[in-house]
């Protein structure tokens, strides 16, 4: 271990009893999104936070339109140099199984709760690594900035979205990091996104009439059945990059994951829904595979007859930065210096907040100390070493980069 690793070990460890505190103060705040509820109080237990560690909070509100209670993006930093290093995170959370999950639980070495992986327990280490970076004097002749924002869960463009139009992401940032649970690997690229309902308009009518309806129910079943076999297509074309062994690694595409209609059991059903929601590899065109998509239900909805309107209510595209950039190597350097092994780069299987900066030419990675597979689940949970490694990760990479 380096001297500069001790330093910021000797500086965590009598705070481990403050943050895993902090970390369950987070849990019990009820970031539900959707449908977006209790933001605004999360953000001011944020901010009272990184106020006592000296990150010199601010609350951005969110104008625009958007459905969310009380929206901030809280900003917080930590330096005053001109070389720059994002910490971004979020702070909203996937709804619970039941209202237990909002009460943390220590078991076992972990830390069980909803949002202890994804991602509260990453804005814990991020901000905690903040703060050992500058009590020690490790950000010398630069800047870290944080970002922690309210809407990831439901597509980002309320919040990181934000950022980017108001130009509050600065394009000359030497990288960006955030704590989505990637289980101790090294994010450097995520899919795409595409998100669709497609609706149906028909006629009701008594069951004893049902002839004289428009069944809009059997227009649906005609439509999804082309498009199942359109995600099968797709799962079967496998990426390039590197992923877990266990993850699949063709595009995936899911169909029907909401659908909805018609007024009663007995009326012929004049209206119905479903979505159609992909998360597509690098290497697709994301705006070939819209046009595919939107053909296929066209056609289909024109041999049944039906009435069809698309939506597109997410269109992100995939992110990436090679493993090998300077700032991915700096790193898996401090990743390997604290988990005393070499680092790994996966690709995501999901769509990750480091495109807004992707997409400004930024180099940007998901490191965190969760795990993918127990995230949103009802047993999520973090070991409550890693949180700590993680910082530490966090401390030594702004020292590597600005130091």
């Amino acid at each position: 271990m380096s001297a500069r690793s001790e330093l910021v070990d000797a500086w965590l460890e009598p705070r481990a009893e403050e943050m895993t505190d902090f970390l369950a103060r987070l849990v019990a705040e009820p970031t539900e999104n959707p449908p977006g509820v209790g933001l605004g109080r999360c953000a001011r237990l944020l901010a009272e936070e990184m106020r006592r560690l000296g990150l010199e909070p601010e609350l951005i509100e969110i104008t625009g339109p958007h459905t969310l209670e009380e929206p901030s993006i809280v900003r917080g930093s930590a330096g005053a140099g001109a070389r720059l290093l994002y910490f971004h995170g979020h702070y909203d959370v996937v709804p619970v199984q039941n209202r237990g999950q909002f009460t943390l639980r220590r078991q076992d070495g972990r830390l069980i709760g909803r949002g202890t992986a994804d991602m509260k327990g990453g804005i814990v280490s991020m901000l905690y690594g903040a703060a050992a970076a500058k009590d020690l004097g490790l950000v010398r002749d630069g800047r870290i900035v944080i970002h922690l924002v309210p809407d990831e869960e439901t597509g980002s463009v309320a919040g990181a979205g934000h950022l980017r139009d108001h130009g509050l992401i600065d394009p000359s940032a030497l990288a960006m990091v955030t704590g989505e649970p990637s289980g101790g690997t090294i994010w450097n690229a995520a899919r795409g996104a595409i998100s669709l309902k497609v609706g149906f308009e028909g006629r009701e009518a008594h069951v004893g009439q049902a002839t004289f309806g428009t069944n809009t129910f059997a227009h649906m079943v005609h439509v999804a059945r082309p498009l199942l076999a359109y995600a099968e297509e797709m799962a079967g074309r496998p990426t390039g990059h590197p992923m877990d062994p266990a993850d699949p690694k063709g595009s995936m595409v899911v169909v029907g994951g909401l659908c909805g209609g018609g007024s009663n059991f007995n009326v012929v059903p004049a209206d119905a829904w479903f979505t159609v929601d992909g998360r597509f590899n690098p290497e697709e065109d994301l705006d070939a595979e819209l046009d595919r998509m939107t053909t296929i239900i066209r056609d289909a909805a024109a041999e049944a007859g039906a009435k069809v309107t698309i939506e597109v209510t997410q269109f992100q595209p995939p992110a990436g930065t090679p493993a090998d950039h300077p700032a991915g190597l700096a790193l898996a350097r401090c990743v390997g210096e604290v988990r005393d092994r070499p680092a790994t780069f996966e690709m995501c299987g999901g769509i990750l907040e480091t495109r807004w900066y992707d997409q400004l030419g930024i180099p940007a990675f998901g490191f965190g100390a969760g795990r993918l597979d127990v995230s949103h689940g009802p047993h999520e949970y973090v070991d409550e070493r890693e949180l700590f490694r993680v910082a530490a990760v966090y401390a030594l990479y702004a020292a590597e980069l600005l130091g």
